[in-house]
């Protein structure tokens, strides 16, 4: 049987409002970027908060903060955690809950259990939603795996054309310490996390055990042709990029629809040039979001796509440009951690809605160096990226429950 681990309801709500106060924003949203002052208190105080667990605690050179509760036995840690940075604005939970799900799980593993006999490791992880610097996103994740190339430190720059590197350095980072971050010393890594998605509440389950999570390909794209007269150009006469880009959304979009879930395909970030109301356009470029968990699958949709777009450009007469501005791999859980959660949650009596993650997270970086999983909690109405995002205390708990006797099963036995 799992073990029956004590959690405070009182207490992990008072942790998720506390830790939403830092960059507080529109009531009950959240506006944290990575190395603001609202950032750097909110790490301050969840470092704290492991201070007071009697974790040894220390924040490393991009300012992951870890909590570690050392094992009676020598070898690699078990880790959980997530992010505290925030979109602009988000809200109190995406991320956030899944440091403090760590935090409360390995603090009353060691309340009732005492030391593990595994090191557990608690983590809160800095910018993984690139929402100050887009191209940074999994920043955090990125320099314990050894996946950050130096160059990056001055070529990331955000909106005010601020590099990533100075900003560290504004928080009182060293960004040539860049190096000392990296782990190969993590065994288990599992990140509990908000849903995002309407799934667990259309199954009517408040928690879920993820299986994968989606493999994703941004494109920008840019259709070139011809800006003339709206009235006295030919339709059969027009290269109108206009036209190209309406049948190249419609279709891959269309052919995400055909394929079914999990498949999805989003365009948006459209630029249209001239954008006046009696100009055909001369260029118009868009940004295209494609996902899926499946490796197989998901490049079969990319090719879908990349042809789809060639086909339209050549018969329509337009130049096209399309290049790739982030690529992700899919994961597939660990199928040992997959098997660990899913006991702990029938051993608890808690049923688990089996499904993959739509949205990236920091587990699918984490997975090239340690056994990956992860565990959802219901979302509101699929809310997440917002200030409306909301889940319940009961579900939360419940998903802390899972997390911390799942940990007890990797770190006690």
């Amino acid at each position: 049987m799992a073990q029956p681990i004590n959690v405070d309801p009182e207490h992990v709500e008072r942790l998720i409002f506390d830790l939403g106060k830092f960059g507080a924003h529109s009531g009950t949203g959240v506006w944290r970027t990575v190395y603001s002052p609202e950032w750097v208190a909110a790490a301050d105080q969840f470092a704290k908060w492991c201070c007071e667990a009697g974790l040894a605690v220390h924040s490393d050179a991009v300012g992951n903060v870890w909590g570690r509760l050392e094992g009676i036995e020598p070898g690699p840690s078990i880790v959980s955690g997530s992010h505290i940075d925030s979109q602009t604005p988000g809200g109190r939970y995406d991320g956030a809950l899944g440091a403090i799900a760590a935090l409360v799980a390995v603090d009353a593993l060691a309340k009732q259990f005492g030391k593990p006999r595994r090191t557990l490791e608690v983590l809160a992880l800095c910018e993984e939603e690139g929402s100050r610097f887009p191209a940074a996103s999994l920043w955090g994740s990125r320099a314990i795996t050894g996946c950050i190339e130096p160059s990056e430190l001055d070529d990331l720059v955000d909106a005010d054309g601020v590099s990533i590197g100075q900003a560290m350095k504004a928080a009182g980072l060293d960004p040539a310490d860049l190096g000392k971050v990296e782990r190969d010393d993590i065994e288990t890594f599992i990140e509990l996390h908000i849903e995002q998605g309407p799934v667990l509440e259309a199954a009517g389950l408040g928690v879920g055990l993820v299986t994968a999570i989606n493999g994703l390909r941004h494109y920008r794209v840019e259709l070139t042709g011809d800006a003339n007269h709206a009235g006295a150009f030919p339709m059969d006469a027009r290269r109108d990029p206009m036209a190209g880009f309406a049948e190249i959304a419609s279709g891959i979009i269309s052919t995400a629809e055909r394929w079914g879930r999990p498949a999805v395909t989003t365009v948006g970030q459209i630029s249209v040039e001239p954008n006046l109301p009696a100009i055909i356009p001369a260029k118009v470029s868009f940004m295209i979001d494609a996902r899926h968990p499946d490796p197989d699958a998901v490049q079969r949709l990319y090719a879908l796509h990349e042809n789809l777009i060639r086909e339209v450009a050549d018969r329509r007469g337009l130049k096209v440009k399309i290049a790739v501005v982030e690529n992700q791999p899919p994961l597939i859980c660990h199928p040992e951690i997959v098997t660990a959660i899913k006991a702990t949650g029938d051993e608890l009596g808690i049923k688990l809605a089996a499904l993959p993650s739509g949205g990236s997270h920091d587990t699918q970086q984490m997975s090239r160096i340690a056994r990956a999983g992860m565990i959802f909690v219901r979302s509101k109405d699929g809310r997440s990226h917002t200030p409306e995002e909301f889940s319940s205390i009961d579900d939360i708990v419940d998903g802390i429950r899972v997390l911390a006797g799942t940990l007890y099963k990797l770190a006690y036995c």
